[in-house]
């Protein structure tokens, strides 16, 4: 099975993920733009691939509720430790917690039909980024909502910034030349579209039709 990220760069810096990647600077504002893009409704059941340390899962069960569903997947098993740990620290009861390949997903979960789907800076460091993306895709029910808030250089007066943000997507693990959000208004409707941090920060999210285009 091939490595759904690059797993020793996160399995070193699990513990210190949280502090050390500029969440509350720079990347929780699009996180929180992407939750509110999948416009939840109680009771939703959300997959987030790429879940890191669970840093989506506030955000993502205030919005569902006691009666929603939250399945997390990652390949870290570092990852996926800090995540049970902030799973167990808050007692939610409604998260389950996937270790594996993205690109594997139908295997490790089959039959998994989800009401939206979620990648938050996960997209672009996933080895099988398309992959991921198609097998996520397919247990999107038609009707439900996707989003992907990723990262990119930064443009117009923000480029002063452009070294830091190459260490940040190095550091990372992060191919910003993927341009992994431009996936969403390729396959889905209903689309919207947000760029942040002088476009550092990429949000997009749609809906996925009822029906497959007809191929002429």
């Amino acid at each position: 099975m091939v490595p759904t990220v690059r797993l020793p760069r996160y399995r070193f810096g699990a513990r210190a993920y949280d502090v050390l990647s500029l969440e509350p600077l720079l990347y929780r504002p699009g996180r929180r733009v992407a939750v509110e893009a999948l416009r939840l409704s109680r009771g939703a059941r959300v997959l987030d691939v790429g879940c890191g340390t669970g840093l989506n899962f506030e955000y993502l069960l205030a919005a569902v509720g006691p009666t929603g569903q939250v399945t997390g997947v990652d390949a870290s098993s570092a990852m996926l430790g800090q995540a049970r740990r902030r799973v167990s620290a808050h007692e939610w009861s409604n998260i389950a917690l996937i270790e594996g390949d993205a690109a594997e997903l139908t295997t490790l979960n089959p039959g998994g039909r989800f009401d939206a789907v979620l990648f938050t800076y996960s997209l672009a460091v996933i080895q099988d980024w398309r992959g991921a993306w198609a097998q996520a895709w397919e247990q999107l029910r038609p009707g439900g909502r996707v989003a992907v808030a990723d990262t990119a250089l930064p443009t117009e007066r923000w480029r002063v910034l452009s070294p830091l943000a190459r260490v940040a997507l190095f550091t990372g693990g992060v191919d910003a030349s993927r341009r992994v959000w431009e996936q969403v208004p390729a396959a889905a409707q209903q689309i919207t579209r947000r760029a942040m941090a002088g476009g550092h920060v990429q949000v997009a999210a749609g809906t996925k039709p009822q029906r497959a285009p007809v191929q002429r």
